[in-house]
């Protein structure tokens, strides 16, 4: 029995005898609605944290590949288009 629910209960003006039978039906209640196979435990929450921490390493990475390698394809494409710029503007006087 759920001594907070009869608390409750007792507290609501309802005798004793039938306080103590409502308290254990709802917390005969409560224990049936909840299903103990979907609770986390806290190894379980662990296990997910650190599968999430590595799927951030992984993106982070990926992500720092990405950059430098549009850095470069950036570098690369503007020295391109400013030695065309400059081979026209010499070329063409």
């Amino acid at each position: 029995m759920n001594v907070v629910i009869y608390d409750a209960i007792r507290e609501a003006g309802i005798d004793e005898k039938p306080a103590k039978n409502l308290a254990v039906a709802i917390n005969d209640a409560l224990e049936q609605s909840i299903d103990l196979k979907q609770l986390a435990t806290k190894a379980d929450l662990q296990v997910e944290i650190e599968k999430v921490r590595l799927e951030i390493e992984k993106s982070k990475s990926n992500i720092i590949k990405w950059v430098v390698g549009a850095m470069f394809t950036a570098v690369g494409l503007a020295t391109a288009i400013a030695l065309t710029i400059a081979r026209l503007f010499f070329t063409a006087g």
